[in-house]
């Protein structure tokens, strides 16, 4: 009886420890929980168009068009559209989709989408991705006609952005200003659930959703803005997923079995840029000075520890119609000397370095200040708080400043036109206030021209332009680095950053 009671008893506790394996098993599967570096800003696609919330409204919402990790355009809650003519396209609508209140998708929310986003009343800084409509005909519940104001080539890499995700109207109504904040109503894998501001937010699944269903049951995003403690999390176990994984800590979770590091290329360019309306940046020959003047490998080597790669032009060769022949700027301070020379700056000036708090673009400013000094140029570096960088940049009182650019839709158009034509200075994005008649015109050609090796000409000849003048100087393409538990599988990184976290599954 005894040792039969043993027996009994060793069963037991195989059993009831087999029972506690299982719930953690599935404890685990039912939540995905993942670190973020900043804090996420509005739930509302048509609100800031900052990366940490659109990884998050990309579960939420759908796009008209969808855009895959290999930049490919496919079928979203459109499942097929026409160009009718230069200015007229027409989109056939997914049947039988519903919004997480309940509600049925129609043309009608599409129809208030788009005008709510290029509505001046809503000020989104979104809205030049639709500002060519000129007209938004509902053909019926299932057919929408957009009209634009002149040929838009890219217009359908532009639907695929983000910011164009498909609201709800009755949604958007009823929440007013809280839109977004309390309430996000879109027809994605997963439902707006909880959101804590400045510490987490939670999606539980859409069962009813009319794609393919997500793997795991709610998905958790952590605010961990310390990018060091972000690497510590997940090497603890106490996330899943850590986005952005600094360099000073891959090697050591490199060497951790219990981690996998996943690098991939972005459409990410970082660039410091001059402000060309003013001197002595007015002058050609002192932009590309500093670009002679300036040695970029250690900024690659020592700031992004190999986490990026030297840019030859302003956009990465990741984006359709990037330049591929663009040869990059040889560290040369001789030239450099002698430009400075004839642009009679031969002892030098000063000039200040705008940045924002990111580690990475102070030390990049600094070694650019180390670089500059060996020309008699006094370069002082100013640290702003992001809302005054962005002020100052856009009113043009910077000399210099450092910034990054995502061509998210990953076309030439969204990563060139913004930034260099004359008719975006400021706030639009052209912080640099310089342009060039001939580069404007490939710019526009670009825009409308149909054949597709006629655009493609037109925006490589714009880039040998931009490179030649020199309105930046061209730093890095940077790579995405993120720490994943290594039971997570299915993970697909987007170039964008817009990463599909849905078919992720625990092994």
């Amino acid at each position: 009886m005894k040792k039969f009671f043993v027996v009994f008893l060793a069963l037991a506790v195989i059993l009831a420890l087999g029972a506690m394996v299982d719930v953690e098993a599935q404890a685990q599967d039912d939540e995905l929980v993942v670190a973020q570096g900043e804090t996420r800003t509005t739930m509302d696609p048509q609100g800031e168009n900052d990366q940490p919330s659109a990884q998050v409204r990309a579960h939420i919402y759908d796009t008209l068009i969808h855009q895959t990790p290999d930049l490919e355009l496919e079928p979203g809650l459109a499942t097929d559209w026409e160009q009718v003519d230069d200015v007229t396209w027409e989109f056939e609508l997914r049947e039988g989709v519903y919004f997480h209140n309940g509600e049925e998708f129609t043309a009608e929310d599409v129809k208030f989408t788009y005008e709510r986003l290029i509505d001046p009343e809503m000020a989104s800084d979104s809205a030049f991705l639709l500002d060519m409509l000129a007209d938004i005909e509902v053909v019926d519940d299932y057919t929408i006609k957009l009209e634009l104001e002149e040929p838009f080539t890219p217009l359908l890499s532009h639907l695929s952005h983000t910011s164009t995700s498909i609201l709800n109207e009755t949604a958007v109504e009823e929440a007013g200003e809280d839109y977004g904040i309390t309430t996000s109503i879109g027809t994605g894998p997963y439902v707006f659930s909880d959101w804590v501001s400045g510490d987490y937010i939670t999606l539980e699944r859409n069962d009813d959703y009319w794609g393919e269903e997500a793997n795991i049951e709610q998905l958790t995003f952590r605010t961990v803005e310390e990018i060091t403690v972000r690497a510590i999390e997940v090497e603890t176990g106490g996330v899943d997923i850590a986005f952005d994984v600094p360099p000073v800590d891959v090697e050591r979770l490199e060497e951790d079995p219990a981690v996998n590091i996943i690098q991939s290329e972005t459409l990410s360019t970082t660039y410091l840029g001059f402000n060309a309306d003013q001197e002595p940046f007015d002058d050609v020959r002192v932009r590309q000075a500093i670009n002679h003047a300036v040695d970029t490998d250690p900024i690659v080597d020592q700031v992004y520890e190999g986490q990026a790669s030297r840019a030859s032009g302003p956009i990465s060769e990741l984006v359709w119609g990037a330049n591929p022949d663009l040869e990059p700027y040889e560290y040369d301070p001789d030239k450099a000397q002698e430009l400075l020379e004839e642009a009679g700056y031969e002892d030098g000036f000063s000039a200040t370095i705008y940045t924002n708090d990111e580690s990475q673009r102070i030390q990049v400013a600094e070694l650019v200040q180390d670089n500059l000094r060996d020309l008699n140029i006094d370069i002082s570096v100013d640290v702003l708080e992001w809302g005054d960088y962005l002020e100052r940049t856009g009113a043009g009182e910077h000399d210099m400043f450092i910034l990054g650019w995502v061509t998210v839709t990953g076309d030439a158009d969204y990563g060139l036109y913004s930034l260099f034509h004359s008719s975006q200075y400021g706030d639009p994005g052209n912080r640099t206030f310089w342009s060039d008649p001939e580069a404007d015109d490939h710019l526009d050609a670009g825009r409308f021209l149909v054949d597709e090796e006629e655009r493609e000409s037109a925006y490589h000849e714009a880039q040998e332009i931009i490179r030649d003048e020199a309105p930046w100087l061209f730093l890095v393409n940077e790579d995405d680095v993120h720490g994943l538990q290594e039971n997570v599988a299915n993970f697909e990184p987007h170039p964008a950053g817009h990463h599909d976290l849905s078919q992720v599954i625990f092994e």
